[in-house]
């Protein structure tokens, strides 16, 4: 037996509604993010990758995490997660560079290596957080960490390519950190702010577009239930005249 037609039409929209809202969710979750509750240019803070598993056969079993040498980090430790070993790279900075207390930095930390135990990792349908301490960070509005995600299966996801502003995100951004003015600015309200507006975009951060969609299919929903209704009245007064 076939809907009325009112009612085919909201089934339609309805399934197109729910198709909306699970691929903006996909999107929202697909990405590498990169936050902090106390960052800033100017001081030291803690900087937290949520890391989200893509593959649905394989698990993620090593993040390397790229940090610019540009404008090192002189400080930069990591936190232990079970189950997992950390390694770091040092490279030579040519030119060295001069800290804020006179010292001259010959090198620092350019790469570190998550690596999962053997027979471990992030499996289908899980995420990590890897956090480190560091600083000082340099004197930026934001800063940029390439993350190459390595799959237990050989496959590879590298997050590298750079968000430009007034343009299209890119289909694998590197995680990018606001970091607020001074670290007076790093208030829990700042904070919050900061850590809502990180790009690379894990499935904790919002995402712009999803959530104009979600907007949207929402806005279709209430409309097109409006015009059931209105339709069913006006067969209920057509039949009572």
């Amino acid at each position: 037996m076939s809907l009325p037609r009112p009612l085919a039409r909201l089934a339609v929209v309805v399934l197109a509604a729910t198709t909306a809202v699970a691929a903006s969710n996909g999107l929202a979750s697909a990405h590498v993010s990169v936050s902090s509750p106390d960052a800033a240019a100017g001081g030291f803070g803690k900087l937290t990758f949520r890391v989200p598993n893509e593959s649905d056969t394989a698990s993620t079993t090593t993040i390397r995490i790229q940090f610019p040498t540009d404008t090192p980090l002189a400080s930069l430790r990591t936190q232990p997660v079970p189950g997992w070993t950390a390694t770091t790279t040092r490279s030579e900075l040519d030119p060295p560079v001069t800290d804020d207390d006179g010292q001259r930095i010959t090198e620092a930390i350019s790469v570190v290596e998550f690596s999962a135990d053997a027979g471990g990792g992030v499996g289908p349908g899980e995420f990590q957080e890897f956090s480190l301490s560091g600083g000082p960070f340099p004197d930026a509005d934001s800063l940029a960490f390439p993350v190459v995600q390595s799959y237990s299966d050989g496959s590879e996801s590298a997050w590298i390519e750079p968000t430009v502003d007034g343009q299209a995100e890119p289909e694998h951004p590197a995680p990018v950190l606001s970091l607020a003015a001074d670290p007076a600015a790093a208030t829990p309200t700042a904070a919050a702010t900061d850590e809502a507006s990180v790009h690379s975009h894990g499935d904790d951060v919002s995402n712009a577009p999803a959530g104009l969609a979600l907007f949207l299919s929402i806005l279709a929903l209430l409309a097109a239930i409006g015009g059931v209704v209105l339709g069913l009245r006006a067969g209920r007064r057509t039949v009572s005249s």
